[in-house]
């Protein structure tokens, strides 16, 4: 099983954050992929929260994610099936703080998967661990940038 844990801070409220990252449409602005929304959330959850189904296109697969659970505080996504990697799971946990006066989140992203049995372990943390952290660099540029709107 491999496992990979990342923290970032971001200069916005918790809700915008769980927000921006529901808005499944959008998210290849901070991820290497497309994404498309293939089902809405729940009745009575929030906006692209439990229940949403999108489709996830990388340069060599394309895979199902379903929300699990969301709130502004924990989003919790599953790859549907058992490609390209099994029991994947993703945990993002969004924590507010103070900083100069406005609310800032500290945000971890915690994901476990079984890889197939032909990929060293090593080599697809190298992967998805890369990939998560550019995302995460993005989500902070963005964040940065639009600073001035919280």
């Amino acid at each position: 099983m491999v496992s990979i844990n990342l923290k970032c801070t971001l200069f916005a409220p918790p809700e915008k954050v769980a927000a921006i990252l529901l808005e499944h449409a959008y998210l290849e602005r901070f991820f290497n992929a497309q994404f498309s929304q293939l089902k809405p959330h729940n009745k009575g959850e929030m906006k692209g929260g439990a229940g949403s189904i999108r489709q996830v296109k990388t340069p060599l697969v394309a895979f199902n994610e379903q929300i699990i659970h969301a709130s502004s505080n924990h989003i919790c996504y599953r790859i549907m099936g058992d490609k390209p990697v099994e029991n994947h799971q993703g945990d993002i946990y969004l924590t507010p703080f103070e900083y100069e006066g406005n609310t800032a989140t500290a945000l971890r992203y915690c994901i476990a998967f079984r890889p197939p049995w032909w990929m060293p372990d090593s080599l697809i943390r190298l992967l998805v661990k890369h990939d998560i952290s550019q995302a995460l660099k993005k989500l902070q540029h963005y964040f940065k940038r639009a600073q001035h709107d919280y």
